[in-house]
Order: structure tokens, then C-alpha cells, then sequence
């Protein structure tokens, strides 16, 4: 029973039309499947990835248009990584962050490898991390038809940060029933504070990896547009996916049980600091109801939601 690594992450966004035209465009990532919120099926489910929506290489986005602002703080998911392959790559990235008016900071050193923190339109707190001495999980694969070169593409999601009060519970859970251990410890941007935790699981690296910071000082997130949703970490299949439920039952840790998504399945749980964490299958993946090639173009529904077709596309905006 091992989680192999990162699955996904979801966000909300308040713009899906500008959403998609930062992630496919500027971004250079696959639109790999245009669905909606299966539990509320009146806003749109995005998801990004590389090209065949590989596992651990998904970036998705639920569609909130009325949704605030994110006052950020700690009890959150507080910055997203997105792997790309080398060093070289940072520096492409840095000069097309200033073509389309991308909010960036310096490369960085980060636990030794060289990060890129920049924003998306809604403030989406994400950072291109290099995979240049990179061993562990695989990275994925660049869309060939992206509008970014295939050598310097993003290739999968990367390590997830968490920001926490109680630092304590948050590691018994990742370690005592997810079973990450941890790696390494790197100083924090921020002065004063203690070392954020590096905790690793699976085969390790950049795609198999939480970054877990103490903040005390803080208040809590009240998230908005631009703030993370939940993470979802990978398993193989099903059966695995039912040891997690009954190890989870049978530590009293409150969770939604099994939840078929169709795409793969999942259970959702509650960090003891109010994170949601998603386990999610390997597949069966996004080509179930699309042909590879065409990923992406038309609205999916899962085949419960089907008989309810008209009635969803009435309410969503084309995109």
C-alpha cells in the first residue's frame, strides 16, 4: 500500500475563458478534458496537463465567477510547483513571463534545485521548479502542438506546499498513515520562521514530494479566486485505493469513502488543519470518453450527468 506521488491539483478561478488562455497559451499546457464540478455541475471543471493527461502532470480548475479575493494565510495549500526539465529551461521561462506580462520573481536555489515563483492573473501562487538533477518519479510529456518548445515545456506537477498552525498533526498524518518520510529541511524566505520540511514518498523526487511549513504567525486563508482547492496524491488502482479507506476508517480519520469520478477514483479526508487531501487512482484516465487526439475539445460528462446534457450547457458560457 504506497502513495507513488502527486496526482493533481485543483484551484478555483473566478474566469475560465482567461484561465484557459493562461494555462494552454502562455503556459503551454493541454487542455485535456473540459467537464464540470460533478457535485455541482453549473461550473466548469478545467483540467491541464502534458499530453495524454499523464497522472501527477494535472493542473485543474473549478470555476467560481462570483469568487472573492484570497486573503492568504497559513491552514493552506500555499504555493504549487510545475516541474519543467533543466536549468536552461528557468531562463526561456523568465523571458516569456516579461513578453506576456507575467508576474515573476528571481530564480532561485531551493533545497538544490532552481525555482521561478511567478503568478497567474488571479494570483495563483505557483513556481516552475527545475528538474535538471532530478531522480525519482518521471515526468510527463509536453503537447506537441504546445506553443512552448517540447525542450523547455512543463512536464508535470511538482512538490505542493502546505502552511500550517499545527505542525505536529499535519505530520502524523503524511507520515503515520500516508507513509511520506521526510527528505530534507530548507530555511524559509520568510525571517524568523522554522525550516520548511521537505517529505517524500513513492520513488521521491519533484513529483512525489510536500513541502510542509510552520506558520504561527499568521492568520488562517480565507481563500478566493487564485487560492488551491485541494491536492490529490496517486495510487495504482482500486485495490490500493480500498486499503487507504479502511486504514483511514480504522484511524477514526473522517473521510468522504469511495467517490467514482469516472477519470479515476478517489477518497477524499480533512488534514487535521482543515487541508483537503484527495487519494486518487492511476486511471482509468482521460481517454475513457475522447479519442486521444481530441482531448479537451467538446464538454464531458460523466455518464451519470449525460441524461442532464441540455440543461448543463445551457448554463455554462462557451468557452
Amino acid at each position: 500500500m504506497k502513495i507513488k506521488g502527486l496526482h493533481h491539483m485543483s484551484a478555483i478561478t473566478a474566469d475560465a475563458k482567461k484561465n484557459l488562455d493562461f494555462y494552454t497559451n502562455i503556459l503551454g499546457m493541454r487542455l485535456v478534458k473540459k467537464t464540470v464540478n460533478q457535485d455541482s455541475p453549473s461550473m466548469y471543471h478545467l483540467f491541464y496537463a502534458d499530453e495524454k493527461g499523464n497522472p501527477g502532470t494535472d493542473v485543474t480548475f473549478f470555476e467560481i465567477p462570483r469568487a472573492g479575493k484570497t486573503y492568504e494565510g497559513t491552514n493552506s495549500i500555499s504555493a504549487t510547483s510545475l516541474r519543467v526539465p533543466n536549468d536552461q529551461a528557468l531562463e526561456y521561462w523568465k523571458s516569456r513571463f516579461e513578453e506576456f506580462h507575467v508576474l515573476y520573481e528571481d530564480i532561485r536555489e531551493q533545497a538544490g534545485r532552481l525555482v521561478l515563483p511567478f503568478q497567474d492573473f488571479e494570483g495563483q501562487r505557483l513556481l516552475l521548479i527545475s528538474d535538471e538533477h532530478n531522480t525519482g518519479v518521471a515526468g510527463g510529456v509536453p503537447w506537441s502542438q504546445s506553443p512552448v518548445p517540447s525542450e523547455y515545456g512543463i512536464i508535470g506537477l511538482g512538490p505542493s506546499r502546505f502552511t500550517v498552525q499545527n505542525v505536529d498533526e499535519t505530520t502524523a498524518l503524511l507520515t503515520d498513515i500516508l507513509g511520506f518520510k521526510e527528505k530534507d529541511r530548507y530555511v524559509s524566505e520568510t525571517k524568523g520562521q522554522p525550516n520548511i520540511i521537505i517529505y517524500e514518498t513513492g520513488e521521491g523526487g519533484t513529483g512525489a514530494e510536500i513541502h510542509l511549513e510552520h506558520r504561527a504567525d499568521l492568520p488562517k486563508e480565507r481563500p478566493g479566486r487564485g487560492s488551491v482547492h485541494h491536492i490529490a496524491l496517486r495510487v495504482e488502482d482500486e485495490e490500493e485505493l480500498n486499503e487507504f479507506i479502511h486504514k483511514l476508517n480504522d484511524n477514526g480519520i473522517p473521510n468522504s469513502q469511495y467517490v467514482d469520478r469516472y477519470y479515476f477514483h478517489s477518497v477524499y479526508l480533512k488534514d487535521p488543519n482543515g487541508l483537503t487531501i484527495e487519494i486518487a487512482t492511476d486511471g482509468p484516465g482521460f481517454d475513457t470518453d475522447e479519442e486521444l487526439e481530441h482531448l479537451g475539445e467538446s464538454l464531458a460528462l460523466p455518464p451519470f450527468l449525460e441524461n442532464r446534457r441540455e440543461e448543463i450547457e445551457s448554463r455554462l458560457e462557451p468557452l
